[in-house]
């Protein structure tokens, strides 16, 4: 193309003449092979790559349906039709429109819709994470003299026609007529029979919304629709998503609808993507591991159709990959980077700078590592590299007893033991279990009967051990005496152990310099960890008169409207009862003063988060300048061998019309260094200066005690004549 891009979605007519496709400027296109020139359809106005528009053919190939969105950012179904060059919206932009298909028929067009899509449709906030959507599946009736597909079937019985001719002896019993001429198919080496041309597709856009008709399909999360034989649709359904983020099995259910059975069926589960063949006969199928080729109207049976693929070799050339890699990286940036100035590089200079390096590069590793050098020039956080076809060892994953150690009397002594949360399999502390209960002070005298000093490496004891049970021996004397057996289960990793340790101290300091005023709440990112966390320790400490919002180290994630939403919320009223406490409304708030610590490790949603934070005024900025970096970016196209690069495409600026945070962090109201001396004598200055803001506002700022007012008595004159 002039100017160059990137394409998506080629999807081949019917009659295998024309194709539509989408290029990464969100513009659709249809190219007729004979012609060779290819015609703009539509553009998306708005909305990420990759198969935006779901291009789709009828069966006559005379006409185009896709999907786009409109102003509302929400998206309905269009038909172009090649014949007139015009193209029609045939959903009413009411719900979301998505997933759609002509029948085999070509009497019908299928779509899946929602209208409880509400604050889902955006996928950068924090606010559509506990938002379940749901779709329903719909039918288009194309033709206004047609009757619906769901048209109520007559009850009476069908009475069966008598043969023909019944008594004439040639068609007796199966018997042939001696003169009758094979099938055109059975004579040998003579030519096939023509296809049946499609029947000619008509749309009656008039009225057509009245022609829409709901089918008796569940209302699910389906994310995916195609067409088998006619009056045939296949579904794909996400499974329910958890707190914070997707969840559930892996993969995603895939369902038959039959028009003539009335039946709708699961086909098989732990499938991660589908296609169905032009006839409609069969599918391949996607799971696990495995390619499958099945039937779509028999059951699929475990282990049938599994393609054969694990043979497969393919000789390369790995010094041609890495230079069309080295190409295709600043082909990428090029077209995808937010800035089409590229922050002031000139690509062709830079390209041409770097170029002659391919010549030394004899690792993958090496072709990486060209990269950041190269990409650095664009000077914008976000831009991630790695992967490719290298080289990678084993691993072999320790195991962890989530303790610290001190080196006493020759022995490993438990200097502390860390806590966990037995109900959660994410934070179970290995040395806290039922019938384990080492404590500290206890020293570890063996591991699975081997005799452990302080000589030894301790961790050498417990290699290859993850998530597998260990005898160890702990006891409270260094000689042995005392001790007992017990068996544990280490962790492979101790992260999250030390971190619920960390924050759990933060909160009791919080609450013991407050007496009690305040809460303390840590958002380690504004994805499914920090939604989670903010949820557990906002709402379980409503009753505080201030709080204590930690972000520092937040790793970011989505835009976090959620968190400043519910920060901000103001007390409207009080509910009444006859018997207890008056209830606020909101019920889930704290409505007195906040402050928020920030640092340096904070980052992408963590910068967002204080940003919105000042924003909405709610409190004071505490502790040092976030990391800056708000230009979001999503994976470029997979390189050849599985490689990636990203280019930062989704850059957020201000009301004033500025890049406000990108390269420049979010800097504090009150700047607080973490003192490295006081750190290590336990204390954390920026966490104390927190909570002396917090406390001084209280004091000058009380909250302020509501009292119900007396019951009005209707009885008496003034009360009756208000």
């Amino acid at each position: 193309g002039n100017p160059p891009s990137f394409f998506y979605s080629p999807t081949w007519s019917p009659d295998s003449k024309k194709i539509a496709y989408m290029d990464k400027r969100l513009n659709l296109w249809y190219l007729d092979i004979e012609k060779g020139a290819p015609v703009k359809i539509d553009k998306n106005p708005d909305g990420l790559r990759n198969d935006v528009m779901q291009p789709f053919w009828s069966p006559d190939s005379r006409w185009v349906g896709y999907v786009r969105q409109i102003d509302n950012y929400l998206r309905a179904v269009f038909v172009y039709s090649l014949e007139t060059a015009k193209s029609h919206q045939v959903t009413d932009g009411m719900s979301d429109a998505r997933h759609a298909a002509f029948d085999k028929s070509g009497k019908h067009l299928y779509f899946t819709a929602s209208t409880n899509l509400g604050p889902a449709f955006s996928f950068a906030e924090m606010s559509n994470f506990p938002h379940q959507s749901s779709r329903s599946v719909y039918a288009i009736v194309l033709r206004n003299d047609l009757p619906s597909p769901l048209a109520p079937e007559s009850d009476e019985e069908k009475v069966q026609e008598e043969k023909k001719d019944a008594a004439k002896p040639a068609d007796q019993e199966g018997e042939k007529k001696p003169d009758a001429p094979p099938p055109p198919a059975a004579a040998a080496g003579g030519p096939q029979p023509a296809k049946k041309a499609p029947e000619p597709v008509r749309i009656d856009l008039e009225a057509i919304d009245q022609r829409i008709v709901a089918l008796p399909i569940p209302s699910r999360n389906y994310v995916g629709l195609a067409v088998g034989k006619a009056g045939t649709i296949f579904l794909l359904e996400l499974p329910p998503a958890g707190p914070g983020g997707p969840a559930g099995p892996p993969g995603l259910a895939l369902h038959k609808f039959d028009f003539e059975k009335r039946k709708f069926d699961k086909v098989v589960d732990g499938v991660t993507g589908f296609e169905v063949s032009h006839n409609g006969e069969k599918m391949l199928l996607r799971q696990g591991p495995n390619w499958i080729i099945a039937s779509t109207v028999q059951p699929i049976k475990p282990g049938e159709g599994v393609l054969k693929v694990a043979e497969m070799e393919v000789a390369i050339d790995p010094r041609a990959e890495w230079r069309q890699m080295y190409n295709e990286v600043w082909r990428g940036e090029r077209d995808f980077f937010y800035d089409p100035g590229l922050h002031g590089v000139d690509l062709e200079t830079f390209k041409k700078k770097y170029e002659p390096y391919l010549d030394a590069v004899a690792h993958r590793g090496d072709l990486n590592y060209l990269f950041r050098e190269m990409l650095n020039q664009l000077t914008v956080g976000h831009m991630f590299i790695g992967g490719g076809d290298q080289p990678r060892p084993n691993f072999v994953p320790g195991g962890l007893l989530g303790a610290d150690y001190s080196v006493e009397n020759g022995r490993y002594r438990f200097a502390r033991v860390y806590n966990g949360e037995s109900w959660n399999p994410q934070l179970r502390a290995p040395l806290t279990q039922p019938g384990v209960n080492v404590k500290e002070g206890e020293y570890l005298i063996a591991v699975r009967g081997r005799n452990l000093t302080s000589n030894d490496n301790i961790y050498s004891f417990f290699e290859a051990t993850a998530n597998k049970q260990v005898v160890i021996r702990v006891g409270p004397n260094a000689d042995g005496s005392g001790s007992r057996e017990v068996t544990v289960v280490p962790v492979a990793s101790e992260t999250a152990l030390r971190n619920l340790n960390w924050v759990e101290s933060n909160r009791r300091k919080v609450d013991q310099a407050s007496g009690g005023k305040l809460a303390y709440v840590y958002v380690p990112d504004t994805g499914g960890g920090g939604y989670t966390s903010f949820n557990r320790y906002y709402f379980s400490q409503a009753q505080k008169q201030g709080a204590v919002i930690d972000e520092r180290f937040n790793g970011g994630g989505s835009l976090a409207d959620y968190i400043v939403e519910y920060l901000s919320r103001p007390l409207l009223n009080y509910i009444a009862f006859r018997d207890g406490r008056d209830i606020p409304t909101p019920l889930g708030a704290i409505y007195g003063p906040k402050a928020m610590i920030i640092n340096e490790l904070a980052g992408s949603g963590g910068d967002a988060l204080p940003w919105y934070f000042r924003k909405m005024q709610i409190g004071p900025l505490i502790g040092k300048r976030t990391w800056g970096g708000l230009v979001a970016s999503f994976p470029l196209p997979q390189l050849m061998d599985g490689g990636f690069v990203t280019a930062p495409d989704a850059a957020i600026f201000g009301l004033n019309g500025e890049w406000e945070v990108e390269n420049r962090g979010v800097a504090p109201d009150i700047e607080v260094e973490m003192d490295p001396a006081a750190w290590r004598q336990g204390r954390d200055p920026q966490l104390e200066k927190a909570i002396e803001v917090l406390l001084e506002d209280l004091k000058k700022n009380p909250r302020p005690q509501h009292k119900r007012p007396p019951y009005p008595n209707y009885h008496n004159g003034r009360e009756a004549n208000r």
